[in-house]
């Protein structure tokens, strides 16, 4: 018998959508674009990808699957694409709705009265590199959304709620390096509903490398756990938070929030908040390992925990003030005394802040040189966390940093490549750093032929770090194009290994 392997040709179809198009057009180009995003959705199948130029939206409601090699894609093809009317289905910018693998990709999302983004009973979503801000209860919504990836975004100023809410049953999301602040409750709200269906609770949730700031002031915390289970959370900044920095409990899941690791989180708060780490309600199991607890309130402090969730907590190897309690809050107890109790043996009392931080009056939570927080962590952390906020690899010296940050001495770089202006381009080890940014400058970086290979927004202000362990030897050419495109920095990088 002879086998014949046949080819299988699968097509599928780039659209674009354009404030200039006409939904009578076919969408296959710029130049026959369609005018809505609605219309853009209601064509699409699996495989299919949807290119967004520059303008204002409405937004659109979403419900056909993709497939996991064939995902469905919305990508904004500008810097400036913009839904500010929710669809015509929900009331919301963007509605994915009983449909998996969907990627949601680089829109701002602002002024919708619920959420900016909703993902609802839908699998592999991935909502990235989208700014929603000012919308009426949330900028990112998830309900029942197993493997979810939220990662890259900046959500802000949610007028009645949170930043990013996760809810609702689901697990194995993805929440990373998004930014979050000046939410009215929390900046990120992960909830089991037990009353909505299912097991109640969220399981195997991954929580890095976000910057959450200047949330809370109608209540909630920077990271909020209600059910929240079997989770690592770790490499986040929180600071000027106004209520709870991480609170692990119960009230609408089914169970507390158990057996979870809190490691190298950078947490501030203000002198209006709450506990910096807050544990109640049968949460039990939690360690607590790495992490810079500081407390700007009078009397409340760095960790509260309640009877009920004491049952194999761990916690250690972390600065903290000295303030804790384990009623619940109820009362304080200082470091040595909490001690006693045969927690935190080898934490330390937090330094000034001027000797912990660069810079933190202006948020810049790198460590300085000296830093109490520099190789005094545990390496129980290892097998979580391998790189830190910047992905900068972990441990840098003789052993793990405390905190978000990895200590790593930027004063004498390898290899200067070019300094224009205010933006100085540099190599240290495996990184080459670019210096001098501004928020919403792209990084473009190409090929000796021209093509592009790389491009990254910042959104943190100053710098940014960019990992070239794994990239081949040779001459490249890098861009920064602000985001009005009036100042662009151009120059070669000769990468050698």
């Amino acid at each position: 018998m002879v086998a014949f392997l046949i080819p299988l040709f699968i097509l599928t179809t780039n659209y674009y959508v354009s404030p200039y198009g006409n939904d009578n057009n076919n969408g296959q180009s710029p130049d026959s674009a369609f005018a809505t995003l609605q219309h853009a959705a209601d064509v699409v199948v699996a495989g299919d990808t949807v290119f967004v130029l520059n303008g204002e939206y409405v937004g659109f409601d979403l419900r056909t699957p993709g497939s996991a090699s064939l995902p469905i894609v919305f990508k904004a093809l500008g810097d400036s694409v913009i839904i500010n009317q929710e669809n015509n289905t929900t009331p919301d910018g963007i509605n994915i709705e009983d449909a998996d693998w969907i990627v949601i990709d680089g829109f701002q999302v602002q002024g919708i009265s619920r959420a900016g983004i909703r993902v609802a009973v839908s699998q592999h979503v991935t909502i990235k590199n989208n700014r929603c801000s000012n919308n009426g209860r949330w900028g990112i919504f998830t309900a029942f959304a197993d493997y979810a990836i939220i990662e890259n975004n900046e959500c802000s100023y949610s007028q009645d709620e949170h930043g990013i809410y996760f809810s609702n049953s689901a697990d194995h999301p993805i929440i990373r390096n998004n930014i979050c602040h000046h939410n009215n409750a929390n900046g990120i709200h992960m909830n089991g509903d037990e009353s909505m269906g299912g097991d109640g609770l969220i399981t195997d949730a991954r929580v890095e490398s976000n910057i959450i700031y200047e949330n809370g002031a109608g209540g909630g915390s920077g990271i909020n756990c209600d059910g929240v289970a079997e989770s690592v959370i770790f490499n986040n900044l929180l600071y000027m938070n106004h209520s709870s920095g991480i609170s692990l409990y119960k009230i609408d899941a089914s169970a507390g929030s158990y057996h979870n690791l809190i490691f190298n989180n950078t947490i501030i708060n203000a002198d209006d908040a709450r506990w910096c780490l807050n544990i109640n309600t049968e949460s039990t199991g939690d360690t607590v390992y790495n992490n810079i607890f500081y407390n700007f309130h009078p009397w409340r402090g760095s960790i509260s925990i309640d009877p009920s969730s004491t049952p194999d907590f761990f916690s250690d190897y972390n600065i903290v003030v000295n303030r804790m309690s384990n009623d619940g809050g109820n009362s304080v107890l200082s470091l040595s005394e909490w001690q006693g109790l045969g927690y935190d043996l080898h934490s330390q009392l937090a330094d000034p802040l001027d000797s912990i931080f660069i810079d933190w009056q202006n948020g810049d939570f790198h460590l300085c040189d000296g830093s109490q927080a520099i190789d005094t962590g545990t390496d129980q952390v290892a097998g979580v966390v391998l790189y830190d906020l910047d992905s900068v690899p972990r441990p840098q010296g003789i052993g793990f940093d405390i905190g978000a940050y990895e200590y790593y001495p930027v004063s004498v770089p390898e290899n200067s490549y070019h300094n224009q202006g205010y933006k100085t381009i540099f190599r240290i080890g495996e990184f080459i750093v670019f210096e001098g940014l501004q928020p919403d400058d792209k990084i473009r970086i190409f090929d000796i032929s021209g093509r592009r290979q790389f491009e990254f927004r910042v959104v943190r202000e100053k710098k940014y770090r960019w990992l070239v362990k794994n990239l081949s030897a040779g001459i490249y050419f890098y861009e920064i194009v602000s985001p009005d495109r009036r100042i662009r920095t151009t120059g070669k990088l000769i990468i050698l290994k």
